[in-house]
């Protein structure tokens, strides 16, 4: 691998989690870190302490640097703070946006259409996470942005991991979320408060979809679950 330096390595590390490259609590290995970005120790550690304090990965003591885990029970706590951070956002975001974060926006919304169509599940993960980023930049709000970084984090894991590109519902699915982005900043633009909320949990619903998959997998329904488990119950 070509010595490629601090930036590059934090660059890498963020879009190999984001992209699900890295597994959630897979671990870090510094040494080989080291000799691949010709690094010494430190600044590889200083990049660690850095994508900690983003909630990318969690340093232990005396064990090393993983990715952080994503567990039913961290994906129970993303579904009930999310949609009440992402709407806290997009209030800000109206109030306090400034012209090169719109234009910034529309060019990153660009990319996202593109990669959409293109079906590049790595793009759009990363177009759609940088999407949203910027929109917690617009609202220049320095106790809710951390927050709109950690959870964009398992938001972009959630989506990568149920990207189905023959499931004519994430077909429908992906198409909406390229639509709603549009909307977005039709409405930021308009500066129209009450527009980006409503987005905001018009957007949020597809999100709630992927977690069904998440708990139920394609072909394995819920219900059925209950049914088997009341049929294996009154079987000899």
């Amino acid at each position: 691998m070509v010595k490629a330096g601090k930036d590059s390595l934090y660059e890498d590390l963020k879009r190999q989690i984001l992209t699900m490259e890295l597994d959630p609590d897979a671990d870090l290995d510094e040494a080989a870190l080291c000799e691949s970005y010709g690094l010494s120790r430190t600044p590889v550690r200083e990049t660690f302490r850095r994508l900690a304090g983003e909630g990318y990965v969690e340093i232990r003591e005396n064990r090393g640097t993983r990715v952080s885990p994503m567990s039913h029970a961290t994906l129970r706590q993303f579904f009930l703070v999310a949609p009440m951070v992402y709407a806290a956002i997009g209030r800000l975001a109206v109030q306090n946006f400034r012209p090169k974060q719109l234009a910034e926006l529309e060019e990153t919304q660009a990319r996202f259409r593109a990669a959409t169509d293109a079906r590049d599940p790595l793009a759009m993960v990363l177009e759609n996470n940088r999407f949203h980023e910027i929109i917690g930049e617009m609202s220049g709000n320095a106790y809710l942005q951390p927050s709109l970084g950690r959870l964009l984090i398992d938001h972009a894991r959630i989506g990568h991991t149920f990207f189905r590109p023959r499931d004519a519902g994430m077909e429908r699915r992906l198409q909406l979320a390229a639509d709603h982005h549009d909307s977005f900043i039709a409405a930021i633009t308009a500066r129209d408060e009450e527009a980006v909320v409503d987005l905001v949990f018009d957007h949020w619903e597809l999100s709630r979809e992927n977690m069904e998959l998440f708990i139920a997998p394609q072909g394995l329904k819920a219900d059925a679950l209950v049914e088997a488990g009341g049929r294996s119950e009154r079987t000899p």
